[in-house]
């Protein structure tokens, strides 16, 4: 990935990002009316893969309209990047574009605010050609507002003829090949999106249920999604560290076939400009019938999360599709795997441990149960003049094992799905 201040095209983004060992100075100050989480932001900064030399913190009633932070603070800051010889200051904050610029020229250094931050990680992590395209697109209208702190050595004369002056003609070439781009990536993602479409339509005309996984980010869903599948999707102690859709197919024994989705991870205050660019993603979680709502049982905020989790679920329009609660990670709480229902006898919560893999067999039993509405088992003997309904049974229910007796009966043992209604049939 190239640092760049002006305009780039192809695999380089467009504005200044921290490189891994870049000495970054950590700013969190507590707002009266915002409450931001500093270990969260710490976290961030280490995915990012920069060397925190220095954390200011502090506290204002309200953000300062010219540097966020208020003078004194922001004298602090200086000295701080001055003693350590810091290459960026980081703020988990959300800064405007005339605050980034007026600290970059105090400090002397880069400054990038938390949305930023973000995107550099999404921008480090995507490894498919529709999350790169995606995450480019974010950076691109993140970039959009932001132009002119590219050419603040050039004139910023305005007016008629003869007083305009080279810097806003530049800032006007920018902005149309921002905007140039910006409209070759959606139609880029469109067309993957219409595929990502015709095969979701593919697997609703086959009558193939979607599961999809969500939660807070680190929570453990890509470690709970091999389990389930059998993939190797790249898993880790650490945010983001998968962001590419997957989807694989999970066949489990009797259980009916399935498709599962591992989505991005939520975080709070999730850059709108990434909302808009994984809208595609997403739609995979709209369209599911079932939401794995994966949750670190051994977080202290997992009530926060989980709140935190639902409000993006609403916002994308999730929030109506079933949904079970999945405490993963049990093993660190030194508890046993267990199923808890609500009092109309549904399933709301499964408490597993996707590392050792305690817990699985309920989960995949809750989910084929939940999806298909309750399924029973059953050993059929289909006469030799029930053919149909021997071809019904392949079609619509899951055939476990078949034989044929001595009369030529089929005897079968079929998983059904608990609304099938079948003719009489002898049952053994």
């Amino acid at each position: 990935m190239c640092r760049v201040r002006g305009l780039t095209t192809g695999a380089c983004f467009l504005f200044e990002r921290p490189e891994a060992g870049e000495r970054a100075v950590l700013v969190h100050i507590d707002l009266d009316s915002e409450v931001e989480d500093f270990d969260e932001f710490h976290e961030l900064a280490m995915s990012a893969g920069v060397a925190v030399v220095s954390v200011i913190r502090g506290r204002r009633a309200k953000p300062q309209a010219r540097f966020f932070a208020g003078t004194g603070k922001v004298e602090e800051i200086a000295a701080a990047v001055s003693e350590h010889e810091a290459d960026v200051v980081l703020f988990n904050h959300e800064l405007s574009a005339v605050q980034e610029r007026n600290l970059e020229q105090r400090l002397g250094c880069g400054v990038l605010d938390r949305n930023a931050l973000i995107l550099d990680i999404f921008a480090q992590r995507a490894r498919s050609a529709e999350g790169k395209l995606q995450v480019e697109l974010a950076q691109q209208r993140h970039l959009s507002t932001r132009l002119i702190r590219g050419w603040t050595h050039l004139e910023r004369q305005k007016g008629g003829i003869g007083l305009r002056g080279p810097g806003e003609t530049q800032l006007e070439t920018d902005r149309r090949l921002v905007a140039g781009r910006v409209r070759l990536l959606k139609a880029r993602l469109e067309k993957l999106d219409r595929q990502r479409a015709q095969g979701r339509r593919a697997r609703q005309r086959a009558g193939v249920p979607a599961v999809s996984l969500v939660g807070y980010t680190n929570a453990g869903k890509s470690t709970l999604f091999n389990r389930l599948t059998g993939a190797n999707v790249e898993s880790a102690n650490k945010l983001f560290a998968t962001l590419d859709p997957t989807v694989r197919r999970l066949s489990n024994g009797g259980q009916r076939s399935l498709v599962v989705t591992d989505t991005v991870g939520f975080i709070s205050h999730l850059p709108e400009e990434l909302l808009a660019a994984f809208r595609s993603t997403l739609q995979e979680t709209r369209d599911a019938a079932l939401l794995l709502h994966v949750i670190d049982a051994a977080d202290e905020r997992r009530r926060e999360r989980i709140a935190q989790v639902n409000e993006l679920l609403e916002n994308i329009g999730a929030g109506a599709v079933p949904q079970i609660q999945v405490y993963n990670k049990i093993d660190l709480l030194e508890q046993s795997p267990r199923v808890e229902r609500g009092g109309d006898g549904r399933v709301k919560q499964v408490w597993v441990s996707a590392l050792s893999g305690a817990g699985m067999d309920e989960l995949t039993a809750v989910i084929a149960e939940t999806v298909a509405g309750g399924s029973v088992r059953r050993t059929l003997r289909i006469p030799p003049d029930q053919g149909q309904l021997r071809s019904r049974l392949f079609r619509e229910a899951t055939v476990l094992a078949e034989e044929v007796d001595e009369e030529g009966a089929w005897v079968m043992e079929v998983e059904l799905p608990a609304n099938m209604r079948l003719e009489p049939v002898e049952s053994t």
